[in-house]
């Protein structure tokens, strides 16, 4: 799984997310993370189908969404997804959100499609760590990768620590807070250091951390430049200046308090 990739939340189906996606792929990326909720699983499917790179060099993320959820309706939901993205196979699948007394069953049916091939990986998304717990009981395959809001606000430390101690891969969803994080000062100062914007900074973050992070744009520009983060290294002082501006902030929902 790339270190690095685009999220298409909010891009709009059709020339947009088409548009954002190939411009990622020209950039290097190789990775891109859609949902069912998004909907715009097709227009993804159609910019790796016409970017001329190989499809098993691309690893494409999928999610079922909260209405889908349960065994038999995972099942027709990831089928759905594929044929939308038009793949005959997804590389990682996850369970958007912990819906009570469903995650459980959901679960299931993503090993039933890893155990046959159809998924390369299997993970769930907005976690916490008891859910995890809850989820690890019953499991026959255990989650490879928890994607999670993450950023210099919300460093969920524990979580992290958790996810690490069972060999769950953590990945960063909103990782720049949805802009509110370009315009701490101390993210700007520690730029202007590196001779970096403060979003190459915060993602630069991330990957020192070991999480893998899927910064969303539609600005060919701004792809390139959040791809620009592989050249220079944060010294530990920084890193912990970074870490120092946790205040538990969420900048989308708590998964403990969403309406599923």
């Amino acid at each position: 799984m790339p270190w690095l990739g685009l999220g298409v939340y909010k891009s709009s189906e059709g020339e947009e997310v088409k548009g954002a996606v190939k411009a990622a792929i020209e950039a290097g990326y190789r990775s891109i993370d859609t949902a069912a909720f998004y909907n715009n699983e097709a227009g993804v499917g159609t910019a790796i189908k016409e970017c001329g790179i190989p499809r098993e060099e691309i690893f494409v993320t999928t999610k079922v969404w909260n209405t889908q959820q349960g065994y038999e309706s995972t099942l027709e939901a990831f089928e759905e997804s594929r044929k939308k993205l038009d793949l005959e196979y997804i590389d990682l699948y996850l369970i958007h959100w912990p819906v009570q007394g469903k995650y459980k069953e959901t679960w299931k049916a993503l090993e039933k499609l890893y155990k046959e091939g159809m998924v390369r990986a299997i993970g769930v998304s907005n976690f916490h760590i008891h859910h995890l717990r809850d989820l690890l009981e019953d499991v026959e395959i255990a989650p490879m990768v928890n994607q999670v809001e993450y950023h210099p606000r919300l460093t969920q430390k524990e979580l992290h620590s958790f996810c690490k101690n069972h060999r769950i891969q953590l990945e960063a969803w909103s990782p720049l807070a949805r802009g509110e994080i370009l315009t701490e000062p101390t993210v700007i100062e520690i730029g202007e250091k590196y001779q970096k914007t403060p979003a190459q900074i915060v993602l630069r973050w991330d990957l020192q951390n070991e999480v893998v992070t899927i910064p969303k744009s539609v600005k060919t520009e701004r792809i390139i430049e959040n791809a620009a983060i592989f050249d220079f290294e944060i010294s530990m002082e920084d890193m912990a200046r970074l870490d120092g501006l946790n205040i538990n902030k969420r900048v989308g929902p708590d998964p403990d308090n969403f309406t599923f």
